[in-house]
């Protein structure tokens, strides 16, 4: 080795501070190891302590069993939400106004969901996506009045589970309503739901043909989705879009 020059670090030198670090390491987890059962030693020899009382001791419910008169009655069907929604989910849609005729494009009853799904731009998507939200069943009524008007109502019923079909499949409608080519804005909410919302489209004109009024309503309650179609050749105001959906909701 040259004067001056630095010695080569020892090859071992690594491994001896892993075998300390080592040493070490064992050491604390034998200390630990003892140290715990020290302390479950000392806890086995202790006398038991009671614990100490509720603060609100009168929780429990019921405190004693209520008397026969004051026993909460069940809900009648009528009112009992679930067990509407369990039955006829044809009878929960709205009446048809007196003097109304048959719609001409759509009839009343069950639409199966293949149908359903092949209206959108693309059925096998849109088939699979109701089928991932648990789409359970489709009920509808459509009626005619005057000389050009045409209503449409469906009930979208789903399953129950992780997802909330019924509120995914309103607030997918919805965000596409207020795009250029169909809405072009974003509505006004309908009173008593909780994100149901009205729109009325922008009139569409062609030469050759008569003007096309369009309007729609989404919202939902509990497991049902609705939807509400009105198109004319007159203008479609937002009363009449909004007095439909509002008795359509009561009825859920």
């Amino acid at each position: 080795m040259e004067p001056g020059a630095e010695p080569a670090p020892a090859p071992r030198r690594r491994r001896r501070v892993a075998r300390t670090i080592g040493l070490l390491a064992v050491a604390a987890v034998l200390g630990l190891v003892g140290g715990t059962a020290v302390g479950y030693r000392v806890q086995a020899d202790r006398e038991p302590v009671a614990l100490p009382p509720l603060n609100q001791p009168g929780l429990a419910y019921p405190a004693k069993p209520l008397p026969g008169a004051e026993k909460p009655k069940p809900l009648p069907a009528a009112e009992d939400l679930r067990t509407a929604a369990e039955g006829d989910l044809r009878k929960l849609l709205v009446a048809k106004p007196a003097g109304a005729k048959a719609n001409p494009y759509q009839g009343d009853g069950w639409v199966p969901v293949q149908r359903f799904a092949a209206e959108f731009t693309s059925p096998g998507g849109s088939l699979d996506h109701q089928l991932d939200l648990g789409i359970r069943r489709i009920a509808q009524t459509a009626w005619a009045t005057g000389a050009h008007r045409r209503v449409e109502v469906r009930l979208i019923q789903y399953r129950a589970g992780d997802v909330l079909g019924a509120r995914e499949y309103i607030a997918s409608q919805q965000d596409y309503m207020p795009r250029k080519d169909y809405a072009g804005g974003e509505g006004t909410s309908l009173k008593g739901s909780a994100d149901g919302r009205l729109y009325v489209f922008p009139v569409e004109r062609k030469p050759g043909y008569l003007d096309f009024h369009h309007a729609r309503a989404y919202f939902y309650r509990g497991d049902i989705a609705v939807e509400i179609f009105i198109s004319d050749t007159k203008k479609i105001s937002a009363k009449d879009i909004g007095s439909l959906a509002e008795r359509q909701l009561e009825r859920l």
